[in-house]
């Protein structure tokens, strides 16, 4: 029967903590992989490392984080398209069918 490993860690004032060294490598966890808590009845609680599903982009994500932070570092950039803009867009888009669920061929890959 293998080893229980024992770890512990301390939390801070905000209520955070570092996951220890051991639990990472158990884990397989990096930077900014989430982590799941399945908490039992008798107040035992299990880390277990989120799988990504398959849906998710990383590049998408990162992309959405930027904006986000942006956007709540500088407010004052946020500008509304004005209706020419949004006219100028139809035109260009307005007839264009797409498929978001078709596969892409070999040279849109």
């Amino acid at each position: 029967m293998p080893a229980t490993l024992e770890v512990e860690s301390t939390l801070t004032d905000r209520y955070q903590t570092t996951v220890p060294e051991t639990v990472r490598r158990a884990l397989r966890l990096g930077k900014r992989n989430k982590i799941h808590y399945t908490i039992r009845p008798n107040g035992e609680v299990v880390l277990t490392r989120v799988e990504p599903s398959e849906g998710d982009d990383p590049v998408l994500g990162r992309f959405l984080g930027f904006l986000a932070r942006d956007i709540a570092s500088h407010p004052e950039r946020l500008q509304a398209m004005d209706a020419d803009f949004v006219q100028r867009l139809q035109s260009l888009v307005g007839g264009v069918e797409a498929d978001l669920d078709a596969t892409l061929s070999a040279d849109d890959e």
